[in-house]
């Protein structure tokens, strides 16, 4: 009984470190394919940055930043705008089934008389 639990711990080690290698690859491949994607996303947050820019290129990199903050307020400020106008068209609109509703009550009531 000894010699068989022996043997099939020995035939089942090698089989359990052929499939840590295939996790250990397996992690590998998927590391690598993810830097690979990272690197050629332009927007993404994972793209590398060289802390060695010269004041120009910081310079410029200030003005874009500048300049999409203002697009992304400009834009927001549309989207604020938008909504309060579809707000006041809410209330217009609810106004008027008001008054329809109120109509079309005293319309029966005449009718019903």
């Amino acid at each position: 009984m000894k010699r068989t639990t022996l043997a099939l711990l020995i035939c089942t080690l090698p089989l359990m470190s052929q499939m840590a290698r295939a996790d250990i690859i397996d992690d590998a491949i998927g590391n690598i394919q993810q830097a690979i994607s990272d690197a050629y996303k332009p927007n993404s947050d994972h793209v590398y940055h060289d802390d060695r820019d010269d004041s120009d290129n910081a310079d410029d990199n200030r003005q874009q930043d500048t300049t999409r903050s203002r697009q992304y307020d400009d834009r927001y400020r549309q989207l604020e705008d938008r909504h309060h106008q579809l707000d006041d068209r809410q209330r217009q609109l609810d106004q008027e089934r008001r008054q329809l509703d109120d109509e079309e009550r005293r319309l029966q009531d005449e009718y019903d008389r």
